[in-house]
């Protein structure tokens, strides 16, 4: 392994003036020195330009590049092909990282061909951290391949194992380019994971490194999830589902076959909420509450949706829509009430909006120990003879 390998760090910016110069100040203040940093102007708007200019002049490591709009996989694109790094990645320009966050994952590589970290989520004054699912340490051979079975969708439905984000992950810049460059530019569902799933799935070796130094920040505007009618989302689903099932092999080792389709799955259900259009019940409850009156707990993508389809085709009734944190929800203009509210609500079934069977479960005992039947809590239960057949008729949807 070259000692104190070139990091090439690619910052795609657009429409983030207020932001972009934490981002950028985190970056040239690493206590690892060794850094080209490529900062991507996708046409900004605003005076990211200017900010990265500025910043250029200033350090010479930076390079900037101007370019037209073309989104997020162009962006990335013109920042890997002039990468010289030994290693590169990505930032995203409303992101921030940690001092010590390249010297920590480049001391841990150990040749790698990419470096995995966690990450903390940063949501107004919260912090969370969110650990990587596989245990720390390096990954090859039969360890490596234990990974790579679950990698896409772990443990019960429905799950990853390795995140999607490229940005939380170090790159040998050979594989990056490689699979960045592959990815069209049409592709605006899924862009990390059409670049992180195919090229894991090339490494000899890789590492889980327990670092947690890169700092995502989920704006308000995050938060608030696009509804648009889910016929509208089905083509570039169908996209995402065939470019990553055109990397799977004929010998089913580490059925990534299966787990594309779970995958695609997941997000189906999710960015449609369960009810397709015209109203028509998906049935991933595996029951139906058509002009029943309901509960739903969770406000993330999947809780969104699920409440902008029920009250679009006036699918039945909603008494009440929780989550722990309905005060961040409502500092989005989201109608949420905490939890206890359950309490004070008649309804004929509560919905869990979350596609994670085990966090289902633990959701699910912690309300029937608040007296609500198990009968009336309804979860995501996708049986495994009824995926296939259930996502069928997700991608089967076109606009009219």
């Amino acid at each position: 392994m070259v000692k104190d390998p070139l990091i090439s760090v690619i910052v795609p910016i657009y429409g983030i003036e207020r932001y972009v110069g934490i981002c950028i100040e985190s970056i040239v203040n690493q206590t690892y020195s060794n850094l080209e940093i490529i900062l991507v102007d996708d046409g900004s708007p605003d005076r990211c330009g200017e900010i990265c200019d500025l910043y250029a002049r200033k350090d010479s490591r930076i390079k900037v590049i101007h370019k037209n709009n073309g989104g997020l996989v162009s962006a990335r694109k013109a920042g890997i092909r002039i990468a010289h790094g030994d290693y590169s990645t990505y930032v995203d320009g409303d992101d921030w990282i940690e001092k010590d966050y390249y010297q920590s994952l480049v001391e841990k590589a150990n040749d790698a061909d990419v470096v995995i970290s966690s990450h903390r989520r940063m949501l107004f004054e919260q912090v969370v951290d969110i650990p990587v699912r596989f245990a720390f340490g390096e990954y090859e051979g039969a360890s490596l391949g234990s990974i790579k079975k679950a990698m896409i969708s772990y443990g019960e439905f429905f799950k990853v194992g390795i995140s999607t984000y490229v940005w939380n992950k170090l790159f040998k810049t050979a594989l990056l380019r490689k699979y960045q460059l592959l990815v069209d530019d049409s592709i605006t569902i899924g862009e990390d994971a059409a670049v992180v799933y195919p090229l894991i799935n090339e490494c000899k070796k890789i590492v889980i490194a327990d670092v947690f130094g890169y700092r995502y920040r989920q704006r308000e505007d995050s938060m608030l999830k696009k509804s648009k009618p889910f016929s509208e989302e089905a083509g570039g689903l169908r996209a995402l589902y065939s470019y990553l099932s055109s990397f799977a092999s004929d010998d089913n080792v580490f059925e990534y076959q299966r787990q594309i389709r779970e995958f695609i799955l997941g997000i189906c259900i999710i960015r449609s909420g369960g009810i397709k259009p015209n109203g028509r019940i998906a049935n991933p409850f595996n029951s139906d509450f058509e002009g029943k009156t309901v509960a739903i707990y969770s406000a993330g993508t999947f809780g969104q949706q699920l409440v902008n389809r029920i009250k679009e085709y006036q699918y039945c009734n909603i008494a009440s829509w929780v989550d722990e944190d309905y005060w961040e929800y409502r500092r989005c203009c989201l109608d949420v009430d905490p939890v206890e509210m359950l309490y004070e609500k008649k309804f004929d079934y509560l919905l869990i909006a979350t596609v994670d069977g085990e966090y289902a479960k633990v959701l699910k005992s912690r309300f029937i120990g608040f007296g609500i039947d198990e009968g009336r809590i309804l979860c995501v239960q996708c049986k495994p003879e009824c995926k296939d057949a259930l996502l069928g008729d997700y991608l089967s949807e076109a606009v009219s």
